[in-house]
C-alpha cells in the first residue's frame, strides 16, 4: 500500500486507463454523471475562475479537465501512474492546461487549496484508512474551503446496479472493480467527515434520467455526494 491507496486498487485503474475518455467505455457511468456532479459542485463553490481546486483520485482527468475548462487552477491527483499519462496525453491534446501529480493526499505537500474533490474514490479506501484518508483533505483545504466527495451508498440498489448491473450484466465495468463491502452510508461518510474536523453542509443523490443522463436528486440509494467546509 501506498499512503491509503492499495496497490491492487491502483492496478485496477491503471487497467482502464487506455479507455477512460471513451464515453461508451468503462467508464460510461462516469460520462454520464459527470455533468451533473460538476454542476452540483459548481453550484456550491461559487464562480469557478482563478479558484484553486484539488482533485484527489483524478483518474485520467475527467473532472479535473472540466474544472480547469472554467477557469479554475487545478491540480489532479492520483497514485495510478497509467491513468495520469492518460490524462495528461487528453489534456495536452485538448489545450487544457492544469497540473497532474502522481500520490497520495497523505503525502502530497502544498498550500491549501479553495476546493478539494475525491469524486468515487473513498469506496476504494480501506475502512481502517479512511480517517487518515480525510484527515488529508482536510490538511489540503484552506479555512473556510470546501470539499466534496461522491461515493455509492451501501444498499441491495446499490449492489443491483453498480456489481450486478454495471459489472456483470451491462460489463461496463470489469468484474471486481467495487466491493460492496466497502460501499459507504451517507451517515457514516457524514461522521468520517465531522471526526476529521469538517461541517457536512449539502448531500445529494445522482439519480438516472430517461435520456441516459444523471441529474442531482433526493434519491441517495445509489450513487450520492456530500459537500462540506473546513471551519474558517
Amino acid at each position: 500500500m501506498t499512503g491509503t491507496a492499495e496497490a491492487s486498487e491502483i492496478a485496477k485503474f491503471d487497467r482502464l486507463a487506455a479507455e477512460w475518455w471513451n464515453p461508451r467505455g468503462p467508464m460510461a457511468p462516469l460520462h454520464a454523471m459527470n455533468p451533473a456532479r460538476m454542476g452540483w459542485i459548481a453550484a456550491r463553490t461559487g464562480p469557478l475562475a482563478g479558484q484553486r481546486i484539488l482533485d484527489v483520485g483524478c483518474g485520467a482527468g475527467l473532472a479535473a479537465e472540466w474544472l480547469a475548462r472554467q477557469g479554475a487552477v487545478v491540480t489532479g491527483l492520483d497514485a495510478a501512474g497509467a491513468a495520469l499519462d492518460a490524462a495528461r496525453a487528453h489534456a495536452e491534446a485538448g489545450g487544457v492546461a492544469l497540473t497532474y501529480r502522481e500520490g497520495t493526499p497523505e503525502a502530497f505537500e502544498a498550500p491549501p487549496f479553495d476546493a478539494v474533490t475525491a469524486l468515487e474514490v473513498i469506496e476504494h479506501v480501506p475502512p481502517a484508512e479512511r480517517p487518515a484518508f480525510l484527515a488529508a483533505l482536510f490538511r489540503l483545504t484552506k479555512p473556510g474551503g470546501l470539499v466534496v466527495l461522491s461515493t455509492l451508498n451501501r444498499t441491495r440498489r446499490a449492489y443491483l446496479f453498480a456489481i450486478l448491473g454495471a459489472e456483470r450484466v451491462l460489463r461496463w465495468l470489469p468484474r471486481g472493480t467495487h466491493d460492496w463491502n466497502l460501499f459507504v452510508t451517507p451517515g457514516e461518510l457524514g461522521a468520517l467527515l465531522r471526526g476529521a474536523g469538517f461541517v457536512p453542509q449539502d448531500a445529494t443523490g445522482l439519480v438516472p434520467t430517461l435520456t441516459g443522463g444523471f441529474r442531482a436528486g433526493r434519491d441517495m440509494a445509489v450513487n450520492y455526494m456530500i459537500a462540506a467546509r473546513r471551519p474558517g
